[in-house]
């Protein structure tokens, strides 16, 4: 890193390198390609760090310098012996402005918006504090500079400005940063500018009701006329005074649709018929027809049903933090939100926050309670690729502050996936569809439908103690505290709930910007470790009740609070933390800052819940008390005003009660025709849709693996293919291993709506079921449905398709299955207005269903097995009726529609065919099973043979149906391989049950050779053949092409071209020992100590402690603070075990943060000085964000002066993959590494889930000479048994394969894969089943940790 410069308050710190060669040249194109011209001759990049000098300091010492430089260097240094580099690092610090720009030079710094805070700058600011510089930093802020030269005399300039600087896409967010151009440099205010605090605002509507009605424009509130007339009707009629803002803003986001479900709840009239019952009356109704193992519903954050016998697996926060094991039953809690608004407006942050949201709503139910595993899922307009346009695809423009779809799709998942990699939430489920369409409507005029407002989906399930999970079982009390927990108050955010409540381009963009949130996963981490705590000590729990803050702010969260528990509260302003002293009272009680909840605790818990927050440096403050009186009052000591004094009442007051009407208006449809299509075009098209293709781009991104309890996600067989039909979890970790756990899958239809909203919801719902009973389900009034309904509500004709979906499930098909829906969400402004234009989304429901399984084991998958004599069998749901081709992805890729669609055409025999399944479970093996959906009957036999790579030999025989009906109908049914020798048996399980033989039929049989050829008969007739790789390959495309476009595209090339390979033999195990063989450490005692290390932000930590105590030590939960502050010491650990996550974010490079809190901190120095110098009794082991960890200390561990960094993996992409590792065999005279003992030459898949896991070598030298040490202590291998540096089988570009390293004394083990998470056999992805029969309830893993207590018995002695 360069020199400093100083401005006024402001150090200025050049940083490393910001953009690789291809992120440079997808800027470079996006410039030329905008201007329509090769003027751009060179780009240079290096990010800024502006330091905030406290005032109190005398200016900065060289010491407290040298330590901000050493903070500040991480990632790729810039080369400052080029030219250019060193140029653009003058630049950037002369503050004076004396450098002065070439004529064809451009200077663009790109910094967060001016009066916000990024969340790096959180992070990176909380690593200054932790590191005992506060004293002289105020803020660390990080911007980009980046110096762009053209070629001779062209006007680049005026371009920029004149696209408001979108030629910039790739490196700018209008709606979250601030570009400063040339010269302009950032100042100080800019910044770090502290304003003096706005005033409280008042609405003179006692002169007249328009100042309401002008305030609901420009404030965004959203009101209806109902309610400004009961507004008026409160202040003017009752109360006799104006309204404050904060009062108004805070009843608009307390009434909003988005919170209080107005139109579900509305009386409707359809056609003239007044409805006896609303929407969410009919939805209700499901949970009366089958109330059976529903624990709550409609009443919290999540609703929750009964789950299985189990463990809770916790520390112990009153005996010594020791983790324990306590028999308990784990009911499932299940929620799925969306986020639909703020993904348009700015889709990383939007969809990040959407995650985040829905965490928060699965932590804060009853007195507390946690996420488990996580979906996301996306409907989006045409996506438009720029290399990739398709025939099928519509451009139709879009409005100027809204995304596009390919750039929703690039940056939506991404944000998600940062949210739940980051907080620790594994994401094993999801869908992705792109639609626009024109039809016919009712008037015979011509509609865009789509999703340009597009749909972002969160949701997840959870787990809650059962003596915590009702609200109802235990009140706040008066004169408890309520407290705010989480981050900071800023200005983001704000109206979010009010926004999302109309349609997209019908606000004013200002008010689409303020709408915007921003996340920071890693404080809603330490909330919820705060949580976990409270938890843990059970009915002691401090937590009275808890609220999860998201749509409205505080103004919706504090009196929901209080109001559920039939209370009042007096509030202080001033005492909820801030970071931006100069927003007024309403902007402080009402922005959207995320990571938040609130809760009560009685004033004699507080000091308990004090020293729970600080051991994990999660904020909170006590805003208020409860009162008995049911009256809101909010003071404002700076001030001295009182910016809220109200009835309860008045606030959760009732409104006139919505009353709707509307008229049916079909579409004027026409009947599907295949005429003149050709099947081999028509094949390639098909594959090709995005709602068909492979979802690898959005998978490989997100974490499956944190927890150690997942047991199927997406990716299945040797080779990793996504086409999982269920995401399953175990139940719990605990004293013994469990195999029991809970199932999830989704279904969504929208297309098919347009032809008929009632099938669509009814298909829908049988699509998740046809998913979830892919897992073994213990019974089918145990299966909960999660209903997300989104709809255009006011446009004429939604409403009363709203409403016939809605009856179609929640009086017909739910209860005649015995199937509940306890909870949901909707979203009923589902358009896009600009200009003259309006894309109108068709109703869209999605269903995610969960169930309790008998057995995670028990899971079926597309993976075909190499077997004798087995057969491919179609159980066909619709072969007693004509079925139809509307709504289908081939008519969607020939820009037809149809008029008619699939449905559930006889719910008695759908219920036959799930009971058979169940049946099916219960003891005959089936060897792979896939459901038909999207594509037909052909894409689920492609998907089979992709997972398995190996040929088919397929035959359909219908007289009544062309090839084209036969192959690419969507009617409910699913493929079974069974052993040819079971076909009667299987029959007559399903005849026994209720479904007819002859709707059971053999359509082929898989073909495992080198070929691998695929050959499509019909009534016995050849009409196809074609390569399981072609296919494979443009079944990818969609994914590779946007994987290619975000991420590295020489990596994405890789895997793209591995398709191909007919040879390569996937995923195997090769092992040199004993799987079962448990070293006899069951029978040692005592259990020696290991320190389960963790640091803020850290999230695998339960997994670790799991493995170290099935191997039979004592885990301990040790977190850096009870280092740092004397508490613990580890001179009573035998080990410690350095777990993975996001310490600090990763922000200032991963484990940076983490390792400097041990080497700035004198206490904590010496702890860890004396554990790997002093003594020969420890040992270390560090997955992941603790190998990074163990990397940035190695001064203090001998022998790892050749040790590498981790740096940004070579794709430059978080990659959540299962990679083969083979143990190393190097020859050297270092002893053996205790972890390794007898499993040298063994290869092994792991879970692999990282963003810089690229091991760095500062010379050839240094490489050569930790090779040559023997310090290698496991490498990527490639399927063949080879060390590779070939994506993704190396994830991260290390050289020479390296992933795990070691020191000489072989005493500590460093690797980034994580073996933690596969040591219960179940929680590996693919393992073979045969071989592994003989391994028992572990994998192969298990012998890593078995090994460190084999080793420690030995030592003792």
């Amino acid at each position: 890193m360069s020199g400093s410069t100083s401005n006024a308050g402001m150090l200025v710190l050049p940083g490393p390198q910001a953009l690789s060669s291809f992120r440079v040249a997808n800027l470079r194109n996006d410039i030329n390609k905008f201007v329509n011209s090769s003027v751009v001759t060179s780009i240079k990049s290096c990010y800024v760090h502006y330091v905030h000098i406290d005032d109190k300091s005398k200016g900065v010492s060289d010491d407290i310098l040298d330590k901000l430089k050493v903070l500040l260097r991480y990632d790729n240094e810039l080369d400052v012996s080029d030219e250019q580099n060193a140029r653009l690092v003058k630049l950037v610090q002369d503050a004076a402005e004396t450098t002065e720009l070439g004529a064809d030079e451009y200077l663009v710094r790109i910094l967060p918006r001016s009066g916000t805070i990024s969340p790096w700058s959180s992070k990176a600011t909380n690593i200054v504090e932790v590191c005992g510089l506060s004293e002289h930093v105020g803020r660390v802020e990080r911007g980009l500079a980046v110096l762009i030269s053209v070629r001779p005399g062209f006007p680049f300039l005026e371009y920029l400005e004149k696209d408001y600087f979108a030629s910039l896409v790739s490196v700018y967010d209008r709606m979250t940063q601030t570009v400063f151009l040339n010269r302009h440099a950032p100042q100080f205010n800019d910044l770090f500018e502290e304003h003096e605090p706005k005033p409280l605002v008042f609405v003179d509507l006692l002169s007249s009701k328009n100042n309401l009605v002008d305030a609901n424009k420009t404030l965004g509130l959203a009101l209806d006329k109902g309610e400004i007339d009961y507004l008026v009707d409160a202040f003017k009629g009752q109360l006799g005074r104006n309204p404050t803002d904060v009062e108004l803003f805070m009843f608009a986001q307390v009434n909003s649709e988005h919170c209080r479900h107005k139109i579900f709840n509305a009386d409707w009239t359809i056609d003239g018929d007044k409805k006896d019952l609303s929407l969410f009356k009919m939805i209700r109704n499901t949970d009366k027809v089958t109330p059976q193992y529903t624990i709550s519903a409609y009443s919290d954050n999540a609703a929750i049903y009964q789950g299985n016998e189990a463990y809770f697996y916790a520390p112990d926060y009153k005996n010594g933090k020791v983790w324990s094991s306590k028999k308990e039953v784990v009911h499932t809690l299940i929620k799925v939100e969306t986020h639909n608004h703020p993904t348009a407006v700015s889709p990383f942050p939007g969809a990040a926050t959407g995650s985040g949201g829905e965490i928060r709503d699965e932590g804060a139910v009853g007195r507390g309670s946690k996420s488990k595993c996580g979906l996301s899922g996306f409907s989006v307009s045409d996506l438009l690729i720029p290399d990739l346009k398709q025939p099928w695809e519509l451009d139709v423009g879009k409005p100027g502050h809204i995304a596009s779809a390919l750039d929703i799709m690039i940056e939506a998942p991404l944000g998600s996936a940062a949210f739940n990699n980051e907080f620790g939430r594994p994401c094993i489920n999801g869908y992705f569809r792109t639609l626009t369409t024109k039809v016919t409507n009712a008037d015979s005029k011509e509609e865009l439908r789509g999703f340009h407002k597009p749909i972002m989906l969160a949701g997840g399930m959870g787990a809650v103690r059962p003596q915590l999970a009702l609200k109802t079982d235990f009140k706040i009390t008066p004169g408890s505290a309520i407290i705010v927990l989480g981050g900071q108050s800023m200005l983001i955010g704000l109206g979010g709930g009010a926004a999302s409540s109309v349609a997209s381009g019908e606000g004013s963009a200002d008010l689409d910007f303020a709408s915007v949130q921003r996340g920071n996963p890693e404080m809603q981490r330490r909330a919820q470790q705060v949580i976990d705590s409270c938890t843990s000590l059970g009915l002691s729990n401090p937590i009275q009740c808890i609220h999860d803050v998201g749509a409205g702010g505080l103004s919706n969260a504090l009196p929901e609070l209080v109001h559920d528990n039939d209370l009042g509260a007096k509030f202080e302003l001033r005492d909820i933390l801030s970071l931006e002293p100069g927003m007024s009272p309403m902007e402080i009680w009402c922005n959207e800052s995320q990571e938040r909840y609130v809760l009560g605790v009685a004033q004699q818990d507080l000091e308990l819940f004090r020293e729970i927050c600080e051991r994990e440096r999660a904020p909170y403050a006590v805003v208020g008390t409860a009162t008995s009186q049911q009256r809101l009052v909010l003071t404002d000591k700076l001030m001295n005003t009182t910016p809220i004094d109200l009835e309860m009442s008045v606030l959760f007051g009732k409104p006139p009660k919505m009353s709707r009407s509307d008229v049916s208006r079909p579409l004027k449809l026409t009947p599907f025709t295949s005429q003149g299509l050709e099947f081999s075009e028509a094949l390639e098209r098909v594959l090709q849709l995005p709602a068909v293709g492979s979802k690898s781009f959005l998978i490989t991104i997100g974490d499956r693996t944190v927890t150690g309890l997942i047991d199927r996600d997406q990716m299945v067989g040797p080779w990793q293919v996504p086409v999982a039909d269920v995401g399953v979890t175990a139940t719990s970790l605990g004293e013994s291993v469990v195999t029991t756990g809970e199932a999830l899958a989704m279904g969504e239809k929208p297309t098919i709506a347009l032809i008929s909203p009632a099938a669509s919801a009814k298909m829908c719902v049988a699509e998740s079921l046809m998913n979830l009973f892919a897992a073994d389900v213990k019974c089918l009034d145990i299966v909960k449905l999660s209903a997300n309904w989104m709809a255009p509500a006011t446009q004429p004709g939604e409403g009363a398709a709203l409403y016939e979906a809605v009856q179609a499930i929640g009086l017909d098909l739910c209860p005649a299955l015995g199937i509940s829906i306890p909870v949901g969400k909707d979203s009923m402004s589902m358009k896009m207005k600009w200009e003259d234009k309006e894309v109108i989304a068709p109703m869209s429901l999605v269903i995610t269903a969960f169930a309790s399984v008998n057995s995670t084991l028990s899971t079926w998958t597309p993976v075909l097995q190499n077997k004798e004599d087995t057969v491919l069998v179609l159980v066909d749901l619709a072969s007693a009726v004509t079925k139809s081709l509307g709504g289908s992805a081939l008519a969607q890729v020939y820009n037809q529609l149809g008029n008619d669609c699939p449905t559930v055409h006889d719910s008695a025999i759908f219920k036959a065919y799930l009971k058979s399944v169940m049946a099916l479970h219960d003891g005959f093996d089936v060897l792979a099973y896939h459901d038909r959906s999207e594509g037909g009957l052909i894409t689920t036999l492609l998907e089979m043979s992709f997972a398995a790579r190996c040929g088919l030999k397929i035959n359909v025989n219908s007289d009544s149906e062309d090839v084209f009906t036969s192959f690419f109908n969507e009617e409910l049914g699913a493929v079974f391989q069974i052993k040819l020798a079971e076909l009667d048996a299987f029959t007559e399980v399903f005849a026994n049950n209720g479904v007819p033989k002859e709707f059971i039929s053999t359509v082929g049989t898989p073909v495992f050779d080198k070929e691998q050829n695929i050959t499509l008969s019909h009534n016995w007739t050849p009409f196809y053949s074609g390569e399981r790789g072609r296919l494979q390959q443009l079944w990818t495309t969609t994914s590779y092409h946007i994987q290619r476009l975000r991420d590295n595209p020489q990596a994405a090339d890789q895997e793209f071209q591995s398709i191909l390979d007919n040879q390569d033999p996937g995923l195997t195990y090769k092992l040199t020992f004993d799987a079962s063989d448990d070293l006899g450490v069951s029978s040692l005692s005592p259990k020696p100590k290991v320190a389960i290390l963790r640091e803020q932000g850290v999230n695998g930590q339960q997994e670790m402690a799991w493995c170290f105590q099935q191997a039979g030590f004592e885990s301990v939960d040790v977190h850096m603070t009870d280092i740092i502050s004397g508490r613990v010491t580890l001179d009573d650990f035998v080990g410690v075990a350095a777990c993975g996550g996001f310490s600090y974010g990763d922000v200032l490079g991963a484990g940076n943060g983490w390792a400097t809190s041990v080497l700035y901190n004198e206490r904590a120095r010496a702890e860890f000085s004396k554990f790997f110098q002093e003594r020969e009794d420890t040992f270390a082991f560090g997955a992941c964000n603790g190998c990074q960890f163990l990397s940035k200390i190695k001064a203090l561990i001998p022998g790892t002066e050749d040790w590498p960094s981790f740096e940004r993996n070579k794709s430059e992409q978080y990659e959540a993959r299962v990679c083969t590792l083979e143990v190393s065999e190097d020859n050297t005279d270092a002893p053996k590494n205790i972890f390794l003992s007898g499993m040298r030459g063994s290869r092994l898949p792991i879970a692999v889930a990282h963003g810089e896991g690229r091991a760095n070598f500062t010379s050839d030298a240094q490489l050569a000479s930790f090779v040559s040490k023997g310090l290698t202590a496991a490498r990527y291998v490639d399927n063949y048994g080879l060390p590779t540096e070939k994506y993704p089988l190396n994830p991260n570009g290390s050289p020479n394969g390296i992933a795990g390293i070691r020191t000489p004394n072989g005493r500590v083990l460093a690797m980034m894969p994580h073996p933690e998470r596969v040591v219960r056999k179940g929680a590996n992805s693919y393992y073979p089943l045969d071989e592994s029969d003989s391994w028992g309830e572990y994998g192969p893993w298990i012998r890593l940790f078995r090994n460190a207590r084999k080793w420690v018995a030995e030592n003792d002695k």
